[in-house]
């Protein structure tokens, strides 16, 4: 079992490194089709071809190249009509020679769409008639009768990846491009949410005035469930703040916490953030300063919401 599972692994990996030669001309000129491409591209194929024609255009379009997939069984049966002539197709047949995939080809001409076809046949009907042909053929599949779709599939496929990633280089996509069709990933949470997104504000919000003595501080920090609280002003400005490590430090000496006001203890100085800071970059500045919480203010420094590891990681930030 480990010497044929390694065996097909090899197979499939020389077919895939012969494709690397293949980049040339055609590649280009396919890629810009797709580029320039008004409507949207319309991947189809059949079979194991159709799967893999799924996944290309799903990377496509998350990668900022708009496209869908359309099956040509049943474009055949008025699903055609999801093509526009501002599209171009991305055909798909290891053949060449698919029937689904021929018969709508008179209509797409009629259309002016640009075809581009992906074959492992560079003599077959669909490779003929395309504008751009992408050879994906295969000295073998992987499956030792020769027969199961194995490493045709797989060259297919990663000729999709090349070219959405060509054209994702081509047209500027950034990761905030990324996380914008992603908002339900980790990436689209990582890159979308602000500290306003996970902060806590109004009663949830630890915060004791300046006067308050250190009993009343650890009251509210107790109360409140943050590890810290901060201290402020009568105008609502950050002082300082006291937190969980200020305490283990604070009981190295002999003290009252009922007669030591909290502002004689506390850290000054404290680090702060603004709302609309993104909450992977605040993660990365509490790893750095070995902190476990912030607090956040406005432009005049007025304490407006806290936060601590556990909200980003409620959020799905780390």
């Amino acid at each position: 079992m480990i010497e044929l599972g390694r065996a097909v692994i090899e197979t499939e990996a020389d077919a895939v490194t012969a494709l690397i030669p293949r980049l040339d001309r055609e590649f280009a000129q396919a890629c810009s089709y797709l580029l320039h491409c008004k409507g949207r591209i319309v991947v189809i194929g059949m079979g194991k071809s159709g799967h893999i024609g799924n996944k290309i255009a799903a990377t496509l379009a998350s990668t900022g190249s708009p496209a869908f997939f359309v099956h040509p069984g049943e474009a055949s049966h008025g699903d055609l009509g999801m093509i526009t002539c501002q599209d171009v197709v991305l055909a798909l047949s290891n053949s060449g020679e698919t029937g689904e995939l021929l018969i709508i080809l008179p209509l797409l001409k009629r259309l002016g769409v640009p075809l581009i076809a992906m074959t492992g046949k560079p003599h077959s009907t669909l490779a003929r008639e395309s504008e751009v042909h992408i050879d994906v053929s295969v000295e073998k599949e992987a499956c030792p009768l020769g027969l199961a779709p194995t490493s045709s599939t797989t060259a297919t496929l990663v000729m999709g990846d090349a070219m959405a990633v060509a054209l994702l280089q081509a047209r500027g996509f950034t990761a905030k491009d990324f996380a914008l069709s992603h908002p339900g990933g980790s990436l689209g949470r990582r890159l979308l949410l602000h500290v306003s997104d996970i902060m806590h504000v109004g009663k949830a919000l630890p915060s004791i005035d300046l006067n308050a003595t250190l009993h009343e501080a650890l009251e509210v920090m107790s109360v409140k469930g943050l590890g810290m609280t901060a201290i402020v002003d009568r105008e609502g400005i950050v002082a300082g703040v006291y937190t969980d490590g200020d305490l283990r430090r604070t009981l190295n000496n002999p003290i009252d916490i009922h007669q030591v006001k909290v502002s004689e203890v506390m850290t000054k100085n404290c680090l702060t953030v603004q709302p609309e800071m993104l909450a992977a970059e605040a993660l990365q500045m509490m790893d750095e300063k070995k902190i476990n919480g912030l607090l956040v203010v406005d432009h005049k420094q007025q304490l407006i919401g806290a936060f601590n590891m556990h909200d980003l990681l409620r959020a799905g930030v780390m």
